[in-house]
């Protein structure tokens, strides 16, 4: 009876399995005939979307927000530096968004693409995955290809997903097809795109990884086949976590030289001309977006399980974490050399968003900035030219509602925390107040004015 019992099991094993070049999924992207799903239209999803409807793909965008669904529906955009008005125009026929998730029944590949952020104890909130996966996991049918896009920790994609999206029985690689492939979208950059990023693509088998590469070829110029969904998860870890731990170098070398009288702007400029072994990196009043502040956290926490200690990237956590308390120290310092006491002082801070030229507020050190000034007792406003009004957040919901100031004299002290193209254009010395400038704004202005941060 056993023997009969493992035949039967080989012969279904070996009935089931098909060649690369023969999955009928594969055939049906190639001939553009597959319908693509993509779940979150914020700043990775939504170009995701523009990338394959401009492919030759039929898309249908979900999110849980009704009022995106409708914006994106009449072309409207809710990303300042997305403009749908051509792509509303020559692919309206192309692209529905939804907020009805049983309409995942009738795509046949699904982008997951939702926030993993970190809980208040800065671990890793997977709240939006896992519901993500269960939603799928209800409607999930034979020969659909589910990727998550979402920064997590190694594992999450063949091990929790998985199993989540198992519950009917459905095997992944045999019913349906599971992979990995890190997000890499840096908002407004034009130098690169979805297109000229090299796309890492990790699968759960074999089949499942020739899938998903076969999709993204559609879209980029290079695809990077990893050998499972781990390495691939790893790998944006790696990449982030570089950045983490040379940017708290940089930070912590800034906080040295201040007080060895050193220009560490200077320093970095000089450095950087060597043509090999330096890659320049910049000091900052902390760190911001949705990746750099977070990722690193979650290998951190995946690294207990294992009864390791990630030395290096908790110290860079503290490090570029503390960045606000050494730039909220110099506020003090410009004030009172000004003759003022942080108490009752009026301070402007310029630059909401985390990053130059976009309204993504994401993470910003901005944030952490306010609530310190106005914990001393300070009186604090903001101007940024992307962000008009606070947007609602879980962590900060107090600012939801105030709005960007205009930039006058009627203040105690400026603090460029963002480097806005805008703020290079303003004569911001022409008010004659002090300016504390943590992004190297104002190099060229030398006096007593200006307190480097």
């Amino acid at each position: 009876m056993k023997v009969d019992a493992d035949q039967k099991k080989s012969k279904k094993k070996t009935a089931v399995k098909r060649p690369v070049k023969d999955l009928p999924l594969v055939q049906k992207i190639k001939s553009k005939k597959a319908r693509i799903g993509v779940i979150g239209m914020g700043y990775v999803g939504l170009p995701l979307v523009i990338a394959f409807c401009k492919a030759g793909f039929k898309v249908t965008g979900f999110d849980i927000s009704k009022e995106k669904v409708q914006l994106l529906n009449e072309g409207k955009s809710y990303i300042r530096h997305i403009d749908l008005t051509e792509f509303h125009r020559d692919y309206a026929e192309s692209f529905t968004a939804t907020a009805d998730f049983s309409e995942l029944a009738k795509v046949d590949c699904i982008l997951i693409c939702v926030p993993t952020p970190l809980n208040k104890y800065r671990e890793p909130d997977m709240t939006y995955v896992f519901k993500t996966a269960r939603t799928i996991a209800k409607t999930l049918r034979r020969g659909q290809l589910i990727i998550l896009e979402s920064t997590t920790y190694p594992g999450t994609t063949d091990q929790d997903v998985r199993a989540i999206l198992e519950t009917k029985k459905q095997k992944a690689g045999e019913d349906f097809y599971l992979a990995f492939s890190p997000e890499r979208e840096d908002p407004n950059n034009k130098d690169f795109t979805i297109h000229t990023i090299p796309k890492i693509v990790g699968g759960y088998t074999e089949n499942c990884l020739a899938a998903a590469d076969a999709l993204y070829k559609n879209i980029c110029d290079k695809t990077v086949p990893v050998s499972s969904t781990r390495v691939a998860e790893s790998a944006k870890l790696l990449e982030n976590i570089y950045r983490a731990v040379n940017i708290a170098m940089v930070n912590e070398l800034k906080i040295l030289f201040d007080k060895m009288d050193i220009n560490i702007w200077e320093v970095i400029e000089a450095a950087k001309t060597k043509p090999f072994g330096f890659q320049a990196f910049y000091p900052g009043p902390g760190l911001g977006g949705h990746c750099i502040p977070i990722d690193p956290f979650y290998l951190t926490w995946k690294a207990r399980e294992y009864e390791f200690h990630t030395k290096f990237i908790e110290l860079a956590g503290e490090i570029n974490t503390s960045m606000p308390d050494f730039v909220v120290m110099k506020c003090m310092k410009a004030l009172n050399d000004w003759g003022k006491q942080m108490r009752g002082a009026r301070v402007l801070i310029l630059g909401l968003a985390y990053k130059a030229n976009v309204d993504d507020d994401r993470e910003s050190p901005s944030y952490r900035l306010i609530e310190k000034l106005e914990e001393l007792g300070a009186v604090v406003s903001y101007n940024d030219p992307f962000v008009p009004v606070i947007k609602y957040t879980r962590e900060f919901s107090k600012y939801a509602g105030r709005k960007s100031v205009p930039i006058s004299g009627d203040y105690d002290l400026f603090l460029v925390a963002t480097l806005h193209d805008a703020y290079k254009k303003t004569n911001l010395k022409s008010y004659n107040i002090p300016i504390v400038d943590t992004r190297n704004l104002l190099s060229e202005y030398k006096n007593h004015l200006i307190h480097k941060a």
